[in-house]
């Protein structure tokens, strides 16, 4: 996950949030405006246009950066946010809350409040939840870091915090990302910035997914990682690693990527055959974190073509999912800019989201409502002609 929380960010203060996009041109008649209900506003929800099986989630915005910034948390203060959330999506990812530094804030004391807060939330709406995440190494409390531990306790420690973490949530929570940002870019492990790689070697990896499994045997176990959409050196890494790991028995169940795109950049055209290539080892896909980032001209209002390509992005990359038997997850890294973490990270891009600062729907959101609707007519379309067959 990308959220990350530094100590100093060189960024303005009024690149913090975006200005409102009232004007903004979408491709719907409710364009400048909140839409009208739809007739049959079921339909009209992202996770009632979703083929049957097919979960669509979102990040849960709170912490982390946010910490930053001068408004409360939005989970926990913004009654629409949780409106919205509720109503459009049928999975949640905690942003930071289930991070170590929210959720292990000392050796010996955990604070599980605002997990806790998210996962009854979703039960309340009928959402599933992916935990996010167990092993990384980025976010991590200054106890741990500055700690002066012996290889034994850290590997105590690591294997403590997941039996705990997970076995609290065991049969709550549907999918883990259990390794975390393991690669750099060039497919080399992180051994000198991941505490537990560095500390404990490679083999740590395995224990944890070993440790995670045997706290929730129902839960589903990822490694997830950004730059990992297309074929690269990255991804193949991650391929290799994987092999490697089933042949040991170790219980791997999943590869998912991030999604964190920018219009500056191509459309990683060769994503379905990297998912594809996972499916083929027996693993289930997903897509985690997905937001399209875009430069923003002096306006700070982005052009009808820049609106269109973003919703092309969104578009594909959903496209690509839903083309792979094993990618039954798709995420989106939150639902408005109001909450977004573009611009603190990324100074003159933002826009990244699929609503505006005030929930109005951008194309991109119609994009994803649509071929979401495409695509559960079709199954339904191939469940009917199933049935006349047997007649």
């Amino acid at each position: 996950m990308r959220s990350i929380r530094f100590a100093t960010v060189a960024v303005a203060t009024a690149a913090l949030t975006l200005p409102l996009m009232a004007g903004t041109a979408t491709a719907d008649p409710s364009a400048g405006r909140k839409a009208a209900p739809h007739p049959h506003a079921k339909f009209d929800r992202l996770r009632a246009a979703a083929p049957e099986g097919f979960v669509v989630g979102t990040a849960v915005a709170g912490g982390g950066h946010h910490l930053e910034q001068d408004y409360p948390d939005p989970f926990t203060h913004d009654r629409e946010y949780r409106k919205v959330l509720a109503r459009q999506f049928s999975s949640v990812s905690p942003e930071n809350q289930m991070k170590w530094d929210y959720i292990h804030p000392e050796r010996d004391r955990y604070d599980f409040g605002q997990a806790d807060a998210i996962v009854e939330f979703a039960e309340r709406n009928k959402q599933v939840v992916r935990g996010h995440t167990l092993l990384w190494h980025s976010q991590n409390p200054a106890w741990l870091e500055e700690g002066d531990f012996s290889k034994a306790e850290l590997r105590a420690i690591l294997r403590e915090h997941i039996t705990t973490v997970v076995g609290r949530y065991a049969g709550r929570i549907q999918q883990w990302d259990v390794a975390n940002e393991i690669f750099d870019d060039q497919g080399n492990l992180r051994t000198q910035d991941n505490i537990w790689i560095r500390e404990l070697g490679p083999g740590i990896v395995a224990d944890a997914f070993r440790w995670a499994h045997k706290a929730d045997p129902k839960a589903k176990l990822f490694f997830n990682d950004y730059n990992v959409e297309g074929v690269n050196a990255k991804s193949d890494a991650y391929y290799a690693l994987v092999q490697d790991l089933l042949e040991e028995g170790v219980p791997v169940d999943g590869f998912s990527v991030q999604g964190h795109l920018s219009t500056r950049y191509g459309f990683p055209g060769d994503l379905e055959d990297n998912l594809r290539r996972f499916d083929a080892l027996g693993l289930e896909t997903a897509v985690t974190e997905l937001d399209v980032r875009m430069d923003l001209p002096e306006s700070g209002v982005p052009t009808e073509a820049q609106e269109q390509k973003q919703a092309d992005y969104y578009q594909r990359t959903l496209e690509a999912c839903l083309a792979v038997d094993g990618c039954n997850s798709f995420t989106i890294w939150g639902f408005t800019d109001k909450y977004s973490w573009v611009p603190v990270f990324f100074e003159g891009e933002g826009f990244a989201n699929v609503m505006t600062e005030d929930y109005v729907r951008k194309p991109a959101f119609y994009a994803l409502r649509d071929t979401l609707k495409e695509a559960r007519e079709e199954d339904c379309g191939k469940k009917d002609h199933g049935k006349g067959r047997k007649g």
